[in-house]
């Protein structure tokens, strides 16, 4: 694929600035001089580009965001033929989340509710579409002025009745560690309920101003969900409200049975705060007691190093049996 700069052509669109670039391919702002609207380009590196895995990944995210069509989520168009693979979007105004959290740090509770509801009411509607986004997080929310959202970038999200792709050499962007579901975790395929944890630790981190699982390295913040609870957010500002507190811990739940089961649930409990009950949580006293993995890691291979001297211990009996 011959690379695509700013001032150059893309088939009839004019490739005008850069707007984001990742490991696999760069955003740019163009115009279609047909009809004079301006548009998101997303055009994959040429170096990944040939890997066909890449390429039906790639392709299925076209057809996925071509396929959605809602005010929270970002337009996809579709096109006559194009003399290379990329997707057409429209560009959305505003602000990243993951900017908005940088600037001010936390937000007001009834701000970080407001953008919660708005995120809700994009995930009933792709979830009611058979597609889970995968990959829910502060980069890949567009922000406006008013608090109205879009949902954007689509390239690991999976689609109902489609066969699973699984990338050896893009393995790095199959999860964001400090948003991946515990079952994710486990190497489960995540459904809608992954998505909703993944907004559960968005709420947190908009509430709190901090993720729920630090760590060191992305290999200790996803092990951390598996063993350790947070702290508890009125623990950082008391100023949160034990119903809301509650409403995060149900989108923690590590168990997604436990879980809220659908986006339209999650919303009702954030829209009607006075009906949530509060329940009696071991997280709210157990958070302080903290599980490692390297001590986890100390047991695993302390067991791992005793079964030769098992084995061993059983043949020597066997012998003097014998």
């Amino acid at each position: 694929m011959p690379s695509v700069r700013p001032g150059s052509q893309l088939d009839h669109y004019a490739v005008e600035e850069l707007l984001a670039r990742s490991d696999t391919a760069s955003v740019f702002r163009g115009t279609d001089p047909r009809t004079g609207r301006i548009v998101a380009l997303k055009i994959p590196h040429p170096e990944v580009e040939g890997d066909l895995l890449f390429y039906k990944r790639f392709r299925r995210e076209r057809e996925i965001c071509e396929k959605l069509d809602h005010p929270t989520v970002v337009k996809a168009f579709g096109d006559d033929d194009r003399s290379q693979v990329y997707i057409v979007m429209e560009l959305a105004r505003g602000k990243l989340l993951r900017h908005v959290l940088m600037e001010q740090r936390k937000l007001p509770a009834a701000r970080a509710v407001r953008i919660a509801l708005a995120i809700c009411e994009s995930l009933e509607y792709i979830h009611g579409q058979g597609v889970v986004h995968r990959d829910l997080k502060p980069e890949n929310i567009i922000i406006d002025a008013e608090d109205r959202i879009k949902l954007i970038d689509f390239g690991i999200a999976g689609q109902s009745g489609a066969r699973r792709l699984t990338f050896g050499k893009f393995s790095q962007v199959m999860c964001t560690p400090d948003y991946i579901a515990p079952e994710q975790v486990k190497g489960k395929r995540g459904d809608a309920r992954a998505d909703i944890y993944a907004l559960g630790i968005m709420l947190y981190e908009m509430l709190t101003g901090t993720i729920p699982f630090p760590g060191r390295n992305p290999f200790v913040r996803m092990h951390s969900r598996l063993v350790n609870n947070p702290v508890p957010p009125r623990e950082i500002d008391p100023g949160i409200a034990p119903e809301l507190q509650e409403i995060v811990y149900r989108a923690l739940e590590r168990n997604p049975r436990r879980r809220y089961s659908s986006a339209r649930e999650f919303s009702n409990d954030l829209l009607h705060q006075d009906q949530v009950g509060v329940a009696d949580r071991p997280e709210l006293r157990d958070w302080q007691r903290q599980r490692t993995h390297w001590t986890q890691t100390a047991w695993f291979y302390g067991l791992l190093a005793m079964i030769p001297v098992v084995i061993f211990g059983l043949l020597l009996l066997v012998a003097h049996h014998g």
